[in-house]
């Protein structure tokens, strides 16, 4: 089958195109039952604080303590998920989890359990569920082809909000006729399908010719490039905005249930699933919506309908009304989710994928975590509706952040570009050798000077959140036709990092910065040791420990050779 074929097979499922790929329907359908699960245990753990503390704060904790680890140590794990083999990161997490499930299921067994500890294991399991988030997501672009990445990105959100549509129902059942315990068990019982298809899962993988970096340097890596990467930070300062306002749903509900509808758990239960069908149905519609319309009338369009949607919540107090206003929050909700989801999967190249990821997964869970935690204070000051009633208008306002920050244009994901030739060395080096200095020369026509240096600040960006530091660009006074470009990186290996990991658009952008050079010789660069007595033997018996050390070399050049 031609690749033209695939593309159009792909084009005519739509959502359901992953599906068609066994890895991922396996996977798919393994994590459906861990989200089922999960949310069970949520309406155990919400209700049964609700039974142990009157005060709106400790209730609305339980989100805090679910959601605040995935704010906390997403970027460690965005970083071990691009480190280390992804199977293997998504496995030790699920273990974590599965442990605070299994201690809080024989702690409340026993009747052990009090506000603290429910709250202490509710943060182990979120922080299994942090580790796990960056690696599952960023392994999904390894299941399917790229053109079936946006479907897989929008199947993944289905299969957490099919879950929510009736499992928290299930869970407020289980919770009334069961106990709490009841529920945190079903949670641990149901991680054991997901811990056998990862198992079975044979990744393939195509090892780096260069050593791993260290966590905390490829923490920084991923900090600097989502920092250098405009698309990449409108999308996560959105996220993080929609994640603080739109959070008062989902910490507010079990006091929705409770003062509002004078229901009890089964009630709370119910509502989380009119809020997850609806999650379903956004899904279900995310193509549809990124044909007809662009990212930021996708996302006006969002928040202004949950402003009513959290409006009629607020006022409601009949369950009919109350559903049917979950509904469209949970389609609008999920919407707005996945849009920035894909925003980032497809900015991010595969080397910070994970890292982009956890940058995405901390702003909103950051944002709910943070949100839950004022919502809650507001609610024991002014009461239920009142909170609700401000984070609507605070979420219909949300909008007017578009003036500022725009969500940008997302195509087709950034592929990364071939693998460039070691340049020549007749210095000994070793990995560590550095910092490196490099210099590259451009002849430029005065009357192209304004378009080369526009063109530079790109090139700026490129470098910098690929891993250079120290960028300048200069331009000589007594020949104006001669720029400089000046950049540094802190060790030999992190220059071939640096110089590979540029993606196709670039490597494109390098070479339209080149074009504008002019005259016989090609654009000149140097490649300098700003640190040169590890590379000078002091006397002659000092052994040379430069000539042990063979660094990987690649025989064939691709692309830019900057």
């Amino acid at each position: 089958m031609t690749e033209q074929t695939n593309r159009q097979k792909i084009a005519a499922d739509g959502i359901t195109a992953p599906l068609r790929y066994t890895v991922f329907r396996r996977i798919w359908l393994a994590s459906l039952l861990s989200n089922l699960g999960l949310l069970i245990q949520g309406v155990g753990a919400a209700w049964a604080m609700t039974q142990m503390a009157a005060s709106a704060d400790k209730v609305a904790l339980v989100q805090t303590a679910l959601m605040l680890p995935i704010m906390l140590i997403s970027m460690p794990a965005g970083a071990i998920a691009d480190m280390y083999d992804r199977r293997i990161v998504t496995l030790v997490s699920l273990m974590v989890a599965l442990t605070g499930a299994t201690v809080l299921t024989v702690l409340a067994g026993f009747n052990l359990i009090t506000p603290e500890t429910l709250l202490a294991f509710c943060f182990v399991v979120g922080s299994g569920n942090a580790l796990f988030g960056p690696a599952w997501q960023s392994s999904v672009s390894e299941q399917v082809p790229p053109d079936a990445l946006p479907s897989a990105v929008a199947l993944n959100g289905i299969s957490y909000n099919i879950a929510r549509s009736f499992g928290p129902a299930v869970g407020g059942v289980i919770v009334a006729a069961l106990g709490a315990v009841a529920a945190f068990a079903c949670n641990a019982i149901l991680y054991l399908p997901l811990l056998v298809v990862l198992l079975l899962w044979r990744r393939s993988t195509e090892p780096s010719r260069l050593p791993r970096e260290k966590l905390n340097r490829a923490m920084v890596s991923g900090f600097r490039y989502i920092t250098n990467s405009p698309p990449i930070k409108i999308v996560l300062l959105r996220t993080l905005v929609m994640g603080l306002i739109g959070g008062a749903i989902m910490a507010l509900m079990p006091l929705v249930a409770r003062d509002l509808l004078h229901g009890g758990a089964q009630t709370y239960g119910i509502m989380l699933g009119a809020f997850g069908m609806g999650a379903v149905i956004g899904a279900l519609n995310i193509h549809e919506l990124r044909k007809r319309m662009s990212g930021e009338a996708a996302i006006r369009a969002c928040t202004i309908s949950m402003a009513f949607a959290m409006a009629a919540l607020a006022l409601s107090t009949e369950p009919v009304l109350t559903a049917t206003a979950l509904v469209l929050a949970g389609a609008v909700w999920m919407a707005a989710i996945a849009l920035f989801n894909i925003g980032v999967q497809l900015s991010a190249p595969r080397w910070v994928a994970g890292r982009s990821l956890a940058a995405f997964q901390a702003s909103i869970s950051g944002g709910i975590a943070i949100g839950a935690w004022g919502w809650g204070h507001l609610t024991d000051y002014a009461g239920v509706e009142v909170a609700l009633l401000t984070a609507a208008g605070l979420m219909l306002i949300s909008p007017l952040l578009g003036i500022w920050l725009t969500m940008p244009r997302v195509g087709a994901r950034n592929e990364d570009a071939d693998v460039l030739a070691d340049p020549e060395v007749k210095l000994s080096l070793t990995g560590r050798s550095g910092p490196l200095v490099v210099e590259i020369e451009y002849r430029v026509a005065q009357e192209n000077a304004r378009a080369f240096h526009n063109v530079m600040q790109d090139v700026q960006l490129s470098r910098q959140r690929n891993g250079a530091y120290g960028w300048s660009i200069a331009r000589d006074i007594a020949d104006p036709e001669l720029w400089t470009e000046r950049y540094h990186c802190p060790t030999w290996f992190d220059y071939l990092r640096q110089r590979n990991r540029s993606t196709q658009s670039e490597r494109a952008l390098h070479q339209q910065a080149i074009a504008f050079h002019i005259g016989p010789e090609p654009v000149r660069i140097r490649r300098m040791l700003e640190r040169p007595f590890g590379s000078v033997r002091w006397k002659e018996e000092t052994p040379d420990r430069a000539s042990a050390e063979v660094l990987p070399v690649v025989a064939t050049a691709a692309g830019s050779s900057t």
